[in-house]
């Protein structure tokens, strides 16, 4: 499945290591996952969510509230999968949407890869869920070959939608999650003079067809001042935030609006 990032070649597997027909080679970490993002391919030293993030919202979606969405993210593929299908999860994360989704897809056999190009949130995912091919790379270069995949699914994550028609099959499927108008809103209400609601639009995908659009929308409380804390760690509100303001929002805020956007699409035959 794995192709070289550095010259496109096919990685085969050689004991604890992937190997290309040029040599360059790619170990496996303690924990089980491979690092296929070239230090010339970084753009800081520790690209995506560094630990705070991760730690809190690894805490927050262990507690649950967002488990009605990958509840429906997992009934929608269930639907459309067939046994045996490989899927991948670009910008997994800690592994929480990933693994929940292995589970319910179990009885058809499939098999799941996982991608993020935060090497911490790789470690903690790789070491909790070791049944699941993690790998550290850039959702610009996926680092697999053409037309592998039965599905992908992308919640929040940036990507290049190229690489993304590039690797799936055909008649194959992605699956996308990004924030609705009210998402968070009463979180925004407590931050901003005059908060925006989010932008909805469709994506335009090349190569790529919507056949399915839903939302999905509820409110959370949020259950101790801890939840609030982590809800605000795990979002890009924490770098506009001083932690003395942060901690008068556990105080004032209990309540949140969650809306999200489901689209489905899916890669014709030519």
């Amino acid at each position: 499945m794995y192709r070289c990032p550095l010259c496109h070649q096919p990685l085969n597997r050689q004991d604890l290591s992937w190997r290309c027909a040029n040599s360059h080679c790619f170990d496996f970490a303690k924990e089980g996952y491979v690092n296929l993002l070239p230090v010339q391919n970084k753009h800081s030293k520790n690209p995506g969510d560094n630990a705070q993030m991760m730690q809190a919202r690894r805490a927050f979606l262990d507690a649950g509230y967002y488990q009605p969405l990958s509840d429906q993210i997992n009934k929608l593929l269930s639907q459309h999968l067939t046994a045996s299908a490989k899927l991948l999860d670009i910008g997994c994360g800690e592994g929480y949407y990933t693994a929940r989704l292995s589970d319910a897809l179990n009885a058809k056999q499939a098999q799941i890869w996982g991608l993020d190009i935060s090497k911490t949130a790789i470690r903690y995912a790789a070491k909790r869920y070791s049944a699941i091919n993690f790998s550290v790379a850039s959702a610009y270069d996926l680092p697999f070959a053409d037309q592998s995949f039965d599905a992908i699914t992308r919640i929040y994550a940036p990507s290049l939608s190229t690489e993304i028609e590039r690797v799936l099959k055909h008649q194959a499927w992605l699956l996308t999650v990004q924030p609705a108008a009210h998402h968070l809103f009463e979180l925004k209400q407590a931050i901003y003079q005059t908060p925006r609601l989010h932008d909805d639009l469709a994506e335009n995908l090349p190569g790529l067809v919507l056949r399915q659009q839903q939302n999905l929308s509820y409110a959370i409380e949020l259950k101790q001042p801890q939840d609030t804390l982590n809800l605000l760690n795990m979002t890009p509100f924490a770098w506009k935030l001083t932690e003395a303001h942060k901690l008068q929002l556990t105080e004032r805020l209990s309540k949140v609006s969650l809306d999200f956007t489901i689209r489905l699409y899916q890669k014709p035959t030519p």
